[in-house]
């Protein structure tokens, strides 16, 4: 029986027509930031970082379809592992930026506090992703939640008639549904937050500086040697366009285009300011 004294099997009519939630306390932003990844590491940490952020926003919330969501993400984060050996490449990085790191501290402009406390919680999470293993991230020894995957390939694959167990869980209260989707996203927890420092850390190691994109176009050469392996690109929200990057270690190019809903994105034809950051981490 769910909150609203309705059995899995009769739900009210309400559950499956809510309205999506209003848009209160909505922030815009004034400035939109575009990243590129320069190699396919970097490319891979960007989507999980979206899918965890995906994963957890909805895994927060109460509506059964964020829990629906929440599950879909869960499944794209496994997908993604079952790829490539991923753990591996993330341990390749971290311990790539703490060797960098630890040359650092012979630096006396540096400030070896954060510096040691940074490579503290990098030794941490190296011992956490030695000790991870790879079967606790398979979502395929879970037979609920592999039963949910195999249909998720097929359009509507999912409805409460071909999945009951799936609908009896989503009619459980929200507390419960997000107490499971923890234990199921608990594994890739040292995973999350080594991608998380990965990032941060590259992306605080560029210096940015302010540049024009004359016709809405701005190209760049890079020093293969330099290292570069994500470029941002921000722009002030209220210039109508966005910006479209393409690039690799040797150079990268930068297209403003004119949003279109319907039609082929135009590149603008004014100068347009933005602010660049090579992050050469």
């Amino acid at each position: 029986m769910d909150k609203d004294g309705a059995t899995p099997g009769h739900c009210k009519p309400p559950l499956h027509n809510q309205r999506p939630p209003g848009r209160q306390n909505i922030t815009v932003p004034d400035q939109i930031c575009y990243e590129q990844p320069l190699n396919e590491r970097i490319r891979t940490l960007l989507r999980l970082e979206f899918l965890f952020n995906q994963a957890f926003a909805h895994s927060h919330r109460d509506s059964l379809w964020d829990s629906r969501a929440a599950v879909n993400s869960l499944f794209d984060i496994a997908e993604v592992f079952t790829r490539t050996d991923l753990k591996n490449e993330i341990l390749k990085e971290m311990e790539r930026q703490a060797s960098l790191l630890e040359r650092l501290s012979e630096n006396p402009h540096v400030d070896k506090k954060r510096l040691e406390q940074i490579l503290n919680e990098m030794d941490i999470l190296i011992d956490r992703l030695y000790s991870l293993k790879n079967q606790e991230m398979d979502i395929r020894t879970n037979d609920f939640l592999s039963g949910i995957k195999q249909r998720t390939n097929i359009a509507g694959g999912c409805c409460d008639f071909d999945l009951p167990a799936f609908h009896y869980w989503l009619s459980q209260p929200p507390a419960r549904r997000t107490l499971a989707l923890q234990q199921w996203l608990t594994p890739f927890d040292a995973i999350n937050q080594s991608v998380r420092l990965i990032l941060r850390l590259i992306r605080d190691s560029g210096q940015t500086t302010q540049e024009l994109a004359e016709d809405g176009f701005f190209q760049k050469s890079l020093d293969a040697s330099s290292g570069c392996q994500l470029v941002r690109v921000i722009l002030a929200a209220e210039i109508p366009c966005f910006a479209e990057i393409s690039g690799s270690k040797h150079r990268f190019a930068i297209r403003l285009l004119e949003p279109s809903l319907y039609d082929r994105p135009t590149q603008v034809t004014e100068t347009i300011p933005f602010q660049l950051t090579c992050c050469m981490l």
